[in-house]
């Protein structure tokens, strides 16, 4: 089992790895201070104005993050295996959550909580900066969301999605991909259709 555990959480130190930042001994010690966790499709793990207590990095699965506006979900991201899946806000300030994130797939997730993290400073000083680090590559994909929604058509958002994130299509509902790109099913059915016909 423990061999099990350590060849999950090899994704995890190649994700920390491509940093650059941290020592062997340092990314180890990051890695023995997370809990794997497993989660059924549609498991809700964090809801809007709860407080985040854990971070979250995808080792098998999917998740989705999302809000809700006037009753109807609005997703804003998607993360896959090798990505970290982290409400900075609520983690790191105590603040509720402004999102929900649920898992689309059985999914399998190295945790890992502030009190620990504190507990690892304490001992790798250097460790304060994995989290500083982190934030820009959430701030970036935030970004690019919105970006996608502010400057492209609906036809080249879906396009988008076809060039950068095709994984997603095979393993993410299309009423799902239709609420991230911000048209309706029916909107993203007729998209499909054209795009098929060209």
């Amino acid at each position: 089992m423990k061999g099990q555990t350590k060849n999950k959480k090899d994704s995890l130190i190649q994700f920390i790895s491509q940093f650059g930042k941290f020592t062997e001994e340092e990314i180890i010690a990051i890695v023995e201070n997370t809990q794997l966790e497993i989660f059924k499709k549609g498991t809700t793990i964090l809801s809007e104005g709860q407080i985040c207590t854990k971070c979250f990095f995808v080792i098998e699965g999917c998740l989705r993050q999302y809000k809700i506006v006037n009753g109807e979900e609005k997703t804003t991201a998607f993360f896959c295996e090798g990505e970290a899946a982290v409400q900075y806000s609520s983690y790191l300030e105590k603040r509720p959550s402004k999102y929900y994130l649920s898992t689309i797939e059985n999914s399998i997730l190295t945790t890992g909580t502030r009190t620990a993290e504190k507990e690892l400073h304490k001992k790798h000083p250097k460790l304060e900066n994995l989290i500083p680090t982190l934030m820009p590559v959430d701030y970036n994909k935030s970004q690019e969301h919105i970006e996608l929604l502010s400057h492209y058509s609906p036809e080249e958002r879906y396009q988008t999605i076809l060039k950068t994130q095709p994984h997603l299509l095979n393993r993410v509902p299309l009423h799902l991909i239709a609420s991230y790109i911000g048209v309706t099913p029916e909107s993203l059915s007729r998209i499909r259709k054209r795009i098929l016909n060209k």
